[in-house]
């Protein structure tokens, strides 16, 4: 029998030493309400720069929208850095199209 996952997306929290990154792949939607909700409280109690890697997300709607805008204000409440990391243009443009773009800053690093 072959094991096939039915996971379309995912959001992960990786830990580093000097910053919480907040993994997102896939398809970002509210089905990962649960996996949100987790690694934002993960992220906020570590007390470190707050990292959202978006590299590999496909698809966001306005559930993972909701999820990096709730994240960047709670961190910037809490006196944390959250930045947005290589956000394909599928997530640069719903930003952008909802005026969330002002709020939630982007970073940039090479292609490997």
């Amino acid at each position: 029998m072959t094991l096939m996952s039915t996971r379309n997306g995912g959001i992960d929290l990786v830990r580093e030493t000097d910053a919480s990154v907040v993994e997102m792949w896939g398809e970002v939607d509210a089905a990962l309400r649960a996996e949100a909700g987790l690694a934002l409280a993960g992220a906020l109690e570590r007390d470190l720069p707050v990292v959202v890697d978006a590299t590999r997300v496909q698809f966001i709607d306005s559930a993972g929208v909701a999820f990096l805008v709730q994240l960047c204000t709670l961190g910037r409440d809490e006196e944390l850095a959250v930045s947005l990391r290589n956000p394909p243009p599928v997530v640069a443009e719903v930003l952008h199209l909802v005026g969330c773009d002002s709020v939630i800053r982007e970073e940039r690093t090479p292609a490997a």
